[in-house]
């Protein structure tokens, strides 16, 4: 016997015969208490977060709708040895001053573009936070080039027509899951075009 079971046994007991006819209605509305008390009910709502990625440098693994659900979310291919490199001060600048709006900064390190990533994880990690005091999410190498994307790109790729053809290309997603717009490797963090989007989805 199932906790909907001992539930609904227990309060159907204790019922009148002319309210037992009910019952169908009661064990409907106790399973459904039962399923989002213990957090069945929860579902990601957004088939484009939906993804997995474990946090760089660690064994955790994170669902991206899990976690970052109801946020606005600037997604950003990253590397260390490339001329946009200094946009990581911007980014974390970015996520400092809108984070608590509901802005969260996603980095996702690739070699794709003439092995400008090429440190270990470990390496990545302390490069960013030793030089550019990067404190927001940063997640696993990932491929972000047309021919073997990572399914995550793939999908902000199908939803606009446009994979990243370098480092530091953005991808801007609303509090509801859905893609907004997305920004050319050339847009720098405080762009005004990319601060009046992000203040936009901030405000829905």
């Amino acid at each position: 016997m199932n906790d909907t079971d001992i539930v609904f046994s227990y309060l159907y007991q204790r019922t009148t015969p002319t309210k037992r006819i009910r019952k169908a209605t009661l064990r409907i509305i106790l399973t459904l208490i039962l399923s989002l008390a213990s957090g069945s009910g929860l579902a990601c709502q957004s088939a484009l977060l939906d993804q997995n990625f474990r946090r760089l440098a660690s064994t955790e693994e994170v669902n991206l709708c899990e976690a970052y659900s109801g946020e606005v979310v600037l997604v950003v291919n990253t590397a260390s040895k490339c001329g946009n490199t200094p946009q990581y001060d911007g980014l974390e600048k970015l996520y400092e001053e809108y984070g608590d709006e509901g802005l969260v900064v996603l980095g996702f390190p690739s070699n794709d573009f003439f092995g400008q990533e090429p440190g270990e994880e470990r390496e990545i990690q302390e490069f960013c936070r030793l030089t550019y005091g990067v404190k927001f999410p940063m997640f696993e190498k990932t491929s972000v080039k047309k021919k073997d994307a990572h399914p995550f790109f793939v999908a902000l790729a199908n939803s606009l027509g446009t994979y990243p053809k370098w480092n530091f290309h953005k991808y801007l997603i609303g509090r509801n899951g859905e893609l907004i717009t997305d920004f050319s490797p050339r847009t720098q963090p405080y762009d005004k075009i990319l601060i009046k989007n992000i203040e936009k989805a901030l405000q829905k």
